[in-house]
């Protein structure tokens, strides 16, 4: 109840929260804090230390547990080790999230795929065909629920048998739109729904922006489909650029007004798309430098040397890495950390490995 209990307190965003926590442990701690301890936190003045002592509203954390219990909705925060890595890396990640669903390590291997709600016939039929593309090789797609491209791309998914995570504007107890409350049921049998919001928040119009980060957070790259000038796609695009990760394209009509922000976005520099093969190039995910000089392959038993023979200082995937070798994911882990004791394999974030 800690977790909710900080966060109605004014002033107390996910920035003051994490640095909250990580000053005195948990939650629990941060409140029972004295107001001169508090102010020695990194942001916290002598206001937000006040009313962090005055102004925390138990009786809606006891709400919001409530609520959580009745809709069989959990959440998890930035310490449990189920946290998604991918997310975590951003500068404003938010401290925990509400889900429905489950979140899996195969989920690291993410990508957005967001556009406009008035999708043309064209926006629809690209975005099934890029997202059941992703899907089949091993992909996660990750997108905001909403008509249209969203709408279109967590379909595909789930039809592809694959996985989609759901990113909500509003509490999750609140579904928008209200046509898509048999797709919710569907993704969280195949994936997560997922809100920092509180329970009973409405989908207001500037909930968006803020959610909007954390779809760009959860994934390697934002796919934008179709979008007008001032769609809200955009914004998501931008935050994947300063979150440092790489924005998609797909080029469209240059008379449409809803391939207005996509043409724009290809000026700009984003990566423009004709088919998968360029988003998997540019995530490197599955490729290997063939350019790259050789080394000698070190005399290693013969399940370590047909990992690392696949590997390149290009960082490849856990899930990708045993998928090539015919191995069980938990099998590839135990060879990679082997290979990385000899020091031969570095581990990076969000559970890739390159050649040392």
């Amino acid at each position: 109840m800690e977790w909710i209990a900080l966060l109605t307190v004014p002033n107390v965003g996910p920035i003051r929260f994490v640095s909250l926590v990580k000053k005195f442990g948990t939650p629990k701690s941060a409140l029972s804090a004295s107001v001169k301890d508090l102010r020695q936190v990194e942001d916290v003045g002598e206001i937000t230390a006040s009313d962090i002592k005055t102004k925390v509203d138990w009786k809606e954390a006891e709400k919001q547990v409530k609520l959580a219990e009745k809709n069989r909705i959990g959440w998890i925060t930035f310490l449990d080790s189920d946290y998604p890595d991918n997310l975590k890396q951003i500068y404003d990640f938010p401290p925990f999230f509400f889900m429905q669903g489950n979140l899996s390590d195969k989920d690291d291997m993410a990508v957005a795929i967001v556009g406009t709600r008035t999708a043309s016939t064209y926006g629809k039929s690209i975005t099934e065909k890029i997202s059941s593309e992703l899907t089949s090789k091993g992909f996660t797609i990750v997108s905001g629920l909403a008509l249209g491209i969203d709408t279109y791309g967590h379909q595909a998914a789930l039809n592809s048998g694959g996985r989609t995570v759901a990113v909500f504007g509003s509490g999750l107890d609140v579904i928008y739109p209200t046509e898509n409350k048999r797709l919710v049921e569907k993704i969280v049998e195949n994936g997560a729904v997922i809100s920092e919001f509180l329970m009973g928040t409405k989908p207001e119009k500037e909930n968006f922006p803020t959610r909007n980060r954390i779809i760009s957070g959860l994934s390697l790259g934002v796919i934008v489909v179709e979008a007008g000038a001032k769609s809200g796609a955009l914004l998501t695009a931008q935050y994947a650029l300063d979150q440092n990760k790489e924005v998609f394209a797909i080029p469209g009509n240059l008379t449409s007004k809803t391939s207005e922000g996509t043409n724009a976005l290809i000026k700009q520099g984003a990566k423009l798309v004709t088919s998968v093969n360029d988003i998997l190039s540019e995530l490197k995910v599955y490729s290997s430098s063939s350019a790259e000089k050789a080394k000698p392959i070190p005399e290693l038993p013969a399940e370590e040397k047909s990992i690392y023979q696949i590997l390149s200082t290009e960082p490849a995937h856990i899930d990708q890495i045993a998928q090539t070798v015919s191995v069980s994911t938990g099998q590839a882990l135990s060879l990679l950390l082997s290979l990385e004791l000899k020091g031969l394999v570095k581990q990076l974030s969000g559970k890739m490995f390159t050649r040392a």
